[in-house]
């Protein structure tokens, strides 16, 4: 009889351990690609905890990101994801929650500083070392909102800036990130990592910076959200440079209000940021104008080359689709013709930036390996790795003659060219906003002017690969261009799961 109860108590047993099992499985399948509004609902109601989420996301990182398609997004997993996300749960349960982010994971690129366990290299093996003392100010931000930083996101290294031949989204610390739509093709760079781990289902939220190109790029490539802010919207303390001129962080996320909710997060008064911003930017709440109706009477600009032209639908039809859909939801479309006005010295311009900025970051980082600019390439040269790429970019940085009357002025005649571009289309047709489609000129002068932008995804080409549509505008305008791709979204419903496809 004893061996019958003993037996019936460990069969009893494991229908317990079963059926937790699967209570468990049936919270947490599926949440990879729920929103931010979806997963706090879920908390408050009881039906998940933030403990829960960061092990079923941690668990998809391994199965999808270490193994099977093997995307190489994540570079480093923060250790004590699971302690704070435990911690986040008390609170809740007592009562008190931070933000709508309180207890939602977000990846950082690894160019953003953290003081924790983990490292900020920008990719480099020249940056391994110490972690960095203190968090960037928008990480401050995130970890008072609530969030949990879940870990960092590979990148092309040096975000793009140490050599052009170098592919987009390798580092020689995280290796080659892959696109999740279509392994075979580029993610684009440098927040490759960033974006595919979003597109992939590893984080709600990731954070991607930008100086030219390398948040707008990967969300049109791996079929996400991108919003590029106007330049000193967000601070960049604590984040290593190229130049304070152009960089900036921006949220990478699946839908436009998860982006508006973590651009509320990290924005703040950053006395260390040398940019200061009009009255009331600081406050805005970049939720308030999400409406499905917010392209009713709006006047946008679309490049000419699609007015009633087959040159356009045969370039990219997604796009012709995606004007359709603008319109039919109630806007007004106006064929503009945005000209690149081919600003010179830039890249010379780019190099003063990180002669002029790296130093001043590398001043905060103690017990570094190579803690100068030159020490760096010194590294580099000392260091080839097996793949052996170049560093043309951080040699041509170490080398350029600088002056910081000469610096700025020739950052004032870049910025102001574009600007003006944009400013003047604005005005003479009496614009709220333009699109843009990836294929034509002028992606460039958005971020030569220090202007915001939001990348859409429109849809996946014939080969699987996703297209885009990309809402810009004047300088501070990010509420009522996220107003705009948030009625664009509603309208569409464009943006799909990857595939994985080889």
């Amino acid at each position: 009889m004893e061996v019958t109860i003993k037996g019936c108590m460990t069969r009893l047993a494991q229908v317990v351990l079963l059926s937790i099992a699967s209570v468990t499985h049936a919270q947490t399948s599926g949440l990879e690609y729920l929103t931010v509004d979806e997963l706090g609902s879920n908390m408050e109601q009881g039906q998940l905890t933030a403990v829960a989420l960061v092990r079923h996301l941690q668990q998809r990182i391994e199965a999808l990101d270490k193994s099977g398609p093997a995307i190489n997004s994540i570079i480093e997993l923060n250790p004590d994801a699971l302690a704070i996300a435990e911690s986040l749960d008390k609170e809740r349960k007592a009562g008190h929650v931070r933000s709508p982010l309180h207890g939602i994971p977000v990846l950082l690129k690894d160019n953003i500083d953290t003081s924790d366990e983990m490292q900020t290299s920008a990719g480099s093996l020249a940056l391994v070392g110490q972690p960095a003392a203190q968090d960037a100010f928008i990480v401050q931000r995130l970890r008072a909102a609530g969030a949990i930083i879940l870990g960092k996101t590979n990148l092309s290294e040096w975000a793009n800036f140490r050599d052009p031949a170098i592919p987009d989204g390798w580092s020689g610390r995280g290796g080659q990130t892959k696109n999740p739509h279509l392994l075979s093709e580029t993610p684009c760079g440098s927040s490759s990592g960033s974006a595919a781990a979003v597109a992939a289902g590893f984080a709600p939220l990731t954070v991607g910076t930008e100086t030219a190109g390398s948040i707008i790029c990967p969300a049109s490539l791996n079929g996400v959200v991108g919003l590029k802010p106007t330049v000193g919207l967000l601070s960049r303390s604590g984040i290593v440079p190229v130049t304070h001129k152009l960089d900036t962080p921006g949220p990478i996320t699946r839908t436009v209000r998860d982006a508006a909710l973590l651009l509320n997060a990290m924005t703040g008064i950053d006395p260390a940021d040398p940019i200061r911003r009009p009255p009331g930017v600081d406050t805005t709440d970049y939720t308030a104008l999400l409406r499905a109706d917010a392209l009713v009477g709006r006047r946008i600009g679309f490049p000419m080359k699609f007015d009633n032209s087959p040159e356009g639908l045969e370039s990219d039809p997604q796009f012709s689709q995606a004007l359709e859909v603008i319109q039919a939801a109630g806007a007004k479309l106006i064929p503009v013709e945005l000209v690149d006005p081919i600003s010179e010295r830039v890249e010379e311009a780019m190099w003063m930036g990180i002669k002029r900025d790296l130093p001043r970051y590398l001043a905060t980082r103690t017990a570094l390996a190579a803690p100068t600019l030159e020490a760096i390439v010194q590294f580099n040269e000392d260091t080839p790795g097996t793949m052996n790429y170049g560093q043309t970019t951080l040699i041509a940085a170490s080398a350029v003659d600088f002056d910081e009357n000469t610096y700025n002025d020739l950052w004032q005649k870049i910025q102001n060219e574009n600007a003006t571009v944009i400013d003047a289309l604005l005005k003479t047709h009496q614009l709220d906003a333009l699109v843009l489609d990836v294929g034509s000129p002028g992606l460039n002068v958005i971020p030569l002017a220090g202007y915001p932008g939001i990348m859409m995804p429109s849809g996946i080409d014939a080969d699987g690969l996703p297209t885009s549509v990309f809402f810009y505008g004047t300088r501070w305008s990010e509420a009522k261009l996220l107003a705009m791709a948030y009625g664009y979204e509603q309208a569409s419903h464009a943006r799909q799961a990857p595939a994985f496809k080889p």
